[in-house]
């Protein structure tokens, strides 16, 4: 049973099929894995109904413990490798129109966005030192190492208040908050770096602190790339790790968008508990995402593994799949529209157990 479960996250490989296709392609065919991302998978959600079920405890057990589920995860790291590979040879070798660079160069950007940072993301808040590599190199495809810092001892500390870079404000657009939250959370690495360091009593020079291995490993790669592909592919890349970047971060402004932790009287804010996320049970977007539209649950308990996430009936339900979100959050008249009607109605007195602050 548990091997047959997993075979519905092989849909996650149509990506890199799709994405293999439009590198070998010309014209607009080099869109074609744009158009499935962003075009198709949000409209065929829009016909879909959500999947609110949730495992018994004894499949669950077993299937949080079958390995398949963890070498699905693993398998993105050389994919993700060989098409930055490929992309960087038809970059540097071969004679492009504008319209295919462009086409190309979006396609390893959403390789290097929802297949590297979103399984980065998982591997990440995993305890063995392999899994955790394998999330650093992940994310070094995007020139994001800093996120492996931030995100697993800032944002899930931090999450939807005001101390927390990653989580959008009411009434914020896409926009700014991709300025704020790229700038402020690079910052925020450092400095909870910085804390570590001194808190164990090492200087901040050292061969212990983490950000500046970071940035030794990613400038040595950008040499590498320099050195092997040439300027132009060096700054094609730039672009593709950017545009894997925004979609990382357009999922932070959507995950939390208006949503808000009560600060005690203490001083400290309330647990972070499956309201304090937006969550999405529709099913596309679950499965292309390793369930990572299960957000709410992730939150409350964050080693829980992809496989086994929850729905919780008192988290706030986005009304499609997280791709058709991320549309929706790039017009931003029509998202606070849709999300401030959306915020009314789910946090009106007794839809749930707490009201949202917005």
């Amino acid at each position: 049973m548990s091997r047959v479960s997993s075979l519905k996250y092989l849909s996650v490989f149509s990506i890199p099929i799709v994405a293999w296709i439009a590198f070998n392609s010309h014209s607009y065919w080099t869109y074609l894995t744009v158009v499935e991302v962003f075009v198709l998978i949000p409209f065929i959600e829009l016909f879909i109904k959500p999947d609110e079920s949730n495992m018994e405890a004894a499949e669950e057990e077993l299937i949080r413990k079958d390995p398949i589920y963890d070498w699905m995860l693993y398998l993105t790291v050389p994919i993700l490798y060989f098409f930055l590979f490929i992309y960087l040879q038809k970059m540097s070798t071969e004679i492009l129109s504008l319209s295919e660079v462009i086409g190309h160069t979006l396609t390893m950007g959403i390789l290097c966005g929802g297949l590297g940072i979103n399984v980065a993301h998982e591997l990440g808040h995993r305890s063995t030192k392999h899994e955790k590599t394998f999330s650093k190199m992940l994310l070094l495809c995007s020139l994001y190492m800093h996120f492996f810092i931030e995100h697993n001892r800032g944002h899930h500390k931090n999450v939807s208040t005001e101390d927390d870079p990653a989580s959008a404000r009411f009434g914020e657009s896409l926009f700014a908050f991709w300025f704020r939250s790229i700038v402020f959370s690079y910052i925020s690495a450092w400095k909870i770096e910085r804390s570590r360091l001194v808190k164990n009593g090492h200087s901040f020079f050292s061969v212990r602190n983490e950000m500046l291995a970071f940035e030794i490993i990613q400038t040595s790669f950008l040499l590498l790339i320099w050195y092997f592909f040439g300027l132009t592919s060096l700054l094609l890349f730039f672009a593709a790790a950017l545009v894997g970047i925004l979609q990382l971060e357009t999922v932070n402004y959507i995950e939390h968008y208006g949503l808000s932790r009560e600060k005690k009287k203490s001083g400290n804010y309330e647990r972070v508990m499956p309201w304090h996320s937006w969550n999405s049970n529709h099913i596309i977007g679950r499965l292309m995402l390793f369930e990572l539209s299960r957000h709410s649950d992730h939150h409350y308990l964050a080693s829980r593994k992809y496989q086994i996430l929850r729905h919780h009936g008192d988290s706030p339900q986005m009304p499609t799949g997280y791709p058709g979100m991320m549309v929706l959050a790039t017009i931003p008249p029509l998202w606070f529209y849709v999300m401030h009607r959306q915020i009314k109605k789910v946090f009106a007195p007794g839809n749930l157990s707490k009201e949202a602050t917005v």
